[in-house]
């Protein structure tokens, strides 16, 4: 059935109307914010699969380039596979959502989210979770909870709601808030060492705007809902686990040897599968077990106030560093916390270099800091084909550049291109947020002029009604039996990043101030660590790192560096093997290999695009010759005549019998007149054979 709401947002109105298009998908909405439009659709199959004990949920955001105008680029001029962004934008809704279904329901669901109209004066990231809400909630897909999500941003004290791309470069921070009604579900933040105050405030004014969108996506529950069937023979298998094996559960939970666990808890499983060969009673069967696994877990934790590896609720894993491992390497560090191992490599690069972003908005033309993060198969002792970037490493990856990126030199103090990559090498625990202290640690090491080093951690939380146990640096059970995963980096001024996910309703205001202090105090505790090892950036780049020189020419000769067809500066680049980059200001950029060879190249284009000058010696070509003289090209298009008075010490007869075109000859200026012609002399850089000098 069509319906349509409106949504006053700050001077604004979001529009939501539901079957309006797509009518034969099961849930369809169409948002309209400013000239912003995006379609959402939700479907699920009707039955589930045989033994299927989990939500296969599918999300995939789609920015259609006609949305803003604009044709693809390629050969095949349409949209291809994803861009980064995309992957994230799904990313973002999928994660809000998927706490929000029912713990029994494992049907196949897909929800799509369209761009058709993008409008950059404000944002949209956020209807993308709106869409997927009303989507849901207009279908007969068991998801009855309203969801919205605001984007807030920060700046010299004052807050705004989802601000456009104009606007973002300039705040100090900006926070992506989802949540119901009455508690948050997801926060993505980022910014400049912005306060928990500043965060909290922010946190604030984002729950009110969700709450009135939460409220009117009301009108939209369908009342047809198809909800899962409870499934008894399971809760009996549970039933009888928990009475035999509880003991046994939690004997093999809190076994400090990580083999040693693998293998009591595989041998328990076995017992229990012991004479059962249906592949949907040995799934009911898995399924059961871990519902008892994670009861003993939470209960042991939050009555004994026990941790599966004994640590304080509060405490750090031990870490250890190590810089400067890979000799050939621009800048590395191997950062250990627990089982969780970071591999951070640091290259240090030219503009050309620098990776050209084509984004649907146009902005951010070239990208100078790239961060990659890898997650290898043999990190958890697992055996899998390596493919490229999935999903989850685009994820954690743009987590840590986020954190990282403000941090980073402006390219008029540092022009270098950075590429930062983090290969977990081990894995139990937050392997994203030991790349952020991998890659502090190796852009240190390499000399890069960081404003301040960052570290990060993950808390978790495990709750039962009302009580609740926050957790500092979590390990894999607290993570896979746990209710949150909450990351935060930052300073000692302030916070960089922060990432949550939920598997529980929704976080109350109290359990993220908690959380917030936790994190704070763990993350500035690494950091001492962390500067214990390196106190500052090396003050020296590694020798095989390119040096890079910059200068400035005038605008009018950028042309004669270029050359005819870039004639000029091509031969330069092949004369002494370096990489030259003009910009449109005048500003040139040399990379060479060391900085006597870019020195070279510096005076080389001076020559080039100066100005002739009194009492300077160049090395010009001879590009006439006359009875009277040498006509010499010092620089492109200015020309000087060596007369022959003034060749040499000795009397020259005739010019062609001594000299030939396009040899090259060194002159000194004697003067310039009003017109900038100029007298030129070679004979007074050489010995006078009669004596008295040159």
């Amino acid at each position: 059935m069509q319906k349509t709401i409106e949504i006053p947002i700050e001077g604004s109105t979001l529009k939501i109307d539901i079957h309006r298009w797509a009518r034969q998908s099961n849930g369809s909405a169409l948002l309209t914010y400013k000239d912003n439009m995006i379609l959402v659709t939700a479907n699920m199959r009707d039955e589930e699969k045989e033994g299927q004990d989990f939500l296969p949920l599918m999300v995939d955001f789609r920015e259609n380039t006609y949305s803003a105008g604009k044709i693809p680029g390629g050969f095949f001029k349409r949209e291809g596979k994803p861009s980064e962004k995309e992957v994230l934008l799904s990313r973002l809704i999928d994660r809000p959502i998927r706490p929000l279904f029912p713990e029994n329901y494992h049907n196949d669901t897909q929800v799509i989210a369209m761009l058709l109209s993008a409008d950059f004066s404000i944002d949209y990231d956020a209807m993308g979770i709106i869409g997927a809400s009303a989507a849901l909630l207009s279908s007969t897909i068991p998801f009855t909870t309203p969801l919205a999500a605001v984007k807030v941003g920060w700046k010299a004290g004052q807050y705004f709601i989802n601000p456009g791309l104009d606007m973002r470069k300039e705040l100090d921070m900006i926070v992506l808030v989802a949540g119901t009604e009455t508690e948050v579900v997801m926060l993505e933040a980022g910014g400049n060492q912005f306060s928990d105050q500043v965060f909290l405030e922010g946190l604030r004014r984002a729950k009110e705007v969700i709450a009135r969108v939460c409220q009117a996506q009301k009108e939209l529950l369908n009342p047809d809902k198809v909800m899962p069937a409870a499934r008894p023979e399971t809760e009996a298998l549970a039933e009888d686990i928990r009475a035999r094996f509880s003991a046994q559960i939690r004997d093999a939970i809190f076994t400090q040897d990580r083999v040693l666990r693998r293998l009591k808890i595989k041998a328990i499983m076995e017992e229990i599968q012991k004479g059962k060969d249906d592949p949907a009673e040995l799934a009911r069967v898995k399924g059961a077990f871990e519902k008892i696994e994670s009861e003993v877990f939470r209960a042991t934790l939050l009555k004994e106030k026990r941790r599966t590896d004994n640590r304080a609720f509060t405490e750090i894993r031990p870490i250890s560093i190590e810089l400067g491992v890979l000799p050939r390497v621009h800048g590395s560090a191997v950062f250990t916390r627990g089982e969780t191992q970071s591999l951070s490599t640091v290259t240090l690069g030219s503009e050309d270099d620098a990776q050209r972003l084509d984004l649907l908005s146009g902005e951010e033309p070239k990208k100078r800091f790239l961060l990659h993060y890898n997650f290898p198969p043999f990190s958890v002792g697992e055996v899998s084909f390596l493919r490229g970037a999935g999903r989850r490493e685009i994820g954690h990856g743009n987590l840590a550049e986020k954190a990282l990126k403000l941090m980073i030199p402006d390219n008029e103090s540092f022009p270098y291109t950075i590429r930062v990559v983090s290969d977990i090498l081990e894995s139990n625990g937050s392997s994203s947020m030991a790349t952020v202290c991998g890659g502090t640690l190796a852009l240190m090491n390499a000399g890069v002029p960081i404003k301040a080093p960052v570290a990060g951690i993950a808390m978790g939380l495990v709750k039962e009604g009302d009580d609740f146990a926050v957790l500092t640096d979590i390990a894999g059970y607290e993570d896979h039996f746990g209710d949150m995963d909450f990351k935060v980096a930052g300073t000692e001024k302030g916070i960089t990043a922060i990432q949550l996910d939920i598997k529980i309703g929704g976080l109350t205001d109290e359990v993220i101030r908690r959380t917030i202090d936790d994190a704070t105090a763990a993350y500035k505790s690494i950091l001492a660590k962390m500067k214990a090892a390196i106190p500052a950036p090396a003050a020296k780049l590694s020798e095989y790192a390119p040096v890079i020189l910059t200068m400035m020419i005038p605008v009018d000769k950028i042309r004669d560096l270029i050359g005819p067809g870039g004639k000029t500066i091509k031969e330069l680049v092949a004369t002494y093997n370096v990489k030259i980059n003009a910009e449109d200001d005048g500003k040139v950029s040399i990379a060479a290999a060391n900085r006597e060879l870019g020195e070279k190249v510096m005076a080389r284009i001076e020559e080039l695009t100066g100005s002739p000058e009194v009492d300077k010696v160049y090395t010009g070509k001879i590009n006439r010759i006359e009875d009277y003289g040498l006509f010499v090209e010092i620089m492109p298009g200015v020309t000087g005549l060596l007369h022959v008075s003034e060749i040499s010490h000795k009397r020259i007869r005739d010019p062609r019998q001594e000299y030939k075109l396009g040899q090259m000859i060194d002159v000194k200026v004697l003067s310039l007149d009003r017109d900038n012609k100029m007298k030129l002399s070679h004979k007074v850089l050489e010995e006078d054979p009669r004596g008295g000098g040159r």
